[in-house]
C-alpha cells in the first residue's frame, strides 16, 4: 500500500472529538497535508467533549488550529461544508485518502446512498467513485440492522468500516492510551508510520 500524504479529515457529530484530534496531531507529526472539514454539530460535540469553540467561518478554525499546532510540520487548510470550490470536491482532488472521524450513522448512510448534499458527502462520494482510500470511524452501539446494513454495502465498494473500538491487550493506563489504539489503526489503513502503541507480539520499550 502506498502512504497517504494528503488526507481529508471530516468531523462529524458523533462522539469522539478525541479521536479526531489526536489523528488530526498525528498526521500533521507524519509531515502529511490535511484537509479539515466539519460539521455544525461536529462544533457541539468538540465544546462538549473537549471544552474546544471551534469557529463557524472555517478560515478562523483554520487559524486556531495552525496556532495550536504550529510545532508540526504537516500542513493543514479547513473547509466548511458548503465551500464548493474546494480542491476535494472534486476527481482531479489530490487527497490520497479520506477519514471521516467521528462518523455519525447519517453521515454513514449519506455516503452508502452516495449524497453529495454537503462537502464531507461530496468528498466521501468523490474518494469512491476515485477508488483512492476511505475510512469511516462510526462511534455508536448497538448498530441497528440498517446501520449494518449500510455498513456492509460500503464494505463491499472497498470502504474501510473502523469503529471505534479500543484492544486492551496492550495494557492501557489511561483515556489517552485508549485514543492512540484506535487512532493507531487509522494510521495503518493509510500506510502513515507512527509509534502510538506496541504492535501485538512487540514490547513497548
Amino acid at each position: 500500500m502506498n502512504p497517504a500524504t494528503t488526507v481529508t479529515l471530516a468531523l462529524t457529530g458523533a462522539s469522539g472529538m478525541p479521536y479526531a484530534l489526536r489523528l488530526l496531531e498525528s498526521l500533521l507529526k507524519a509531515d502529511r497535508t490535511v484537509y479539515l472539514l466539519y460539521s455544525q454539530a461536529a462544533q457541539i460535540v468538540a465544546r462538549q467533549e473537549l471544552g474546544l469553540d471551534f469557529p463557524s467561518s472555517s478560515r478562523d478554525l483554520q487559524m486556531q488550529l495552525r496556532e495550536r499546532y504550529v510545532h508540526l510540520p504537516g500542513q493543514l487548510q479547513v473547509f466548511g461544508r458548503e465551500e464548493w470550490f474546494a480542491p476535494i470536491a472534486s476527481g482531479s482532488s489530490v487527497a490520497d485518502a479520506m477519514v471521516v472521524c467521528p462518523c455519525t450513522m447519517g453521515t454513514l448512510a449519506a455516503i452508502a446512498a452516495g449524497m453529495s448534499d454537503n462537502l464531507i458527502e461530496r468528498a466521501a462520494d468523490v474518494t469512491l467513485k476515485e477508488q483512492r482510500k476511505l475510512v469511516l470511524v462510526p462511534r455508536e452501539t448497538p448498530f441497528s440492522a440498517l446501520h449494518l446494513e449500510n455498513m456492509l454495502k460500503l464494505a463491499r465498494l472497498g470502504t474501510v468500516i473502523l469503529p471505534a473500538n479500543p484492544g486492551f491487550y496492550h495494557h492501557p493506563e489511561s483515556v489517552q492510551d485508549v485514543v492512540d489504539f484506535v487512532v493507531a489503526r487509522i494510521l495503518d489503513h493509510l500506510g502513515v508510520p507512527h509509534q502510538l502503541v506496541a504492535r501485538w507480539g512487540e514490547t513497548d520499550n
